[in-house]
């Protein structure tokens, strides 16, 4: 017997009541289980519970069609994944279409963010600034908070752009013996 003359037919029924439905499930678990399930962990993103859901969803749907389906296995395998493609496309669907569900917390579980080092820090740079002379906090401000080149500072100050480099040069000193010195 061929390949594609192969029908797959349930194991034998002892409970007529089951018209061999229950028995049809249990073949198509076994036929093509691993491979949905293998198909339906990709669509899902590897979340084996959610994948596990869309094949048991499509074994259930086989179940209720089992009259209708054909039995031969080609056809029956692109019934199975048809279906559990479309499962998963309805599931992305309806999770997009919702929002996420989150826990509440409790108000004293709720971190607020610690802002105290950097005011300490910013604190003690400021501090630092003050004991400068004020031709070297000039020269401080201008060129790294104001972002300008040593040139266009000497140019505002009217002074040369060596003068400008010294201030700096012994402004940074000074600042990083006080910032040294307060830890």
């Amino acid at each position: 017997m061929g390949r594609h003359s192969r029908i797959l037919r349930p194991i034998v029924d002892h409970e007529p009541a089951s018209n061999g439905h229950d028995d049809l499930i249990r073949a198509l678990y076994q036929e093509f289980g691993s491979s949905l399930m293998a198909f339906v962990l990709k669509l899902t993103g590897h979340d084996r519970q959610w994948a596990e859901d869309v094949v048991q969803e499509t074994l259930i749907k086989a179940w209720r069609n089992a009259g209708k389906l054909d039995r031969q296995p080609e056809m029956l395998r692109a019934w199975l994944f048809t279906v559990a493609r479309r499962i998963v496309i309805d599931g992305w669907r309806s999770r997009s279409a919702r929002p996420q569900e989150v826990e509440e917390l409790e108000s004293d579980s709720i971190g607020v963010p610690d802002e105290s080092e950097k005011t300490l820090a910013a604190m003690i740079v400021y501090e630092a600034l003050r004991n400068l002379s004020p031709e070297q906090r000039e020269a401080v401000q201008q060129t790294y908070l104001r972002d300008r080149t040593v040139n266009e500072v000497a140019a505002t100050l009217g002074v040369p752009p060596g003068t400008v480099k010294s201030r700096i040069h012994h402004a940074v000193r000074a600042l990083r013996r006080a910032l040294q010195e307060r830890g």
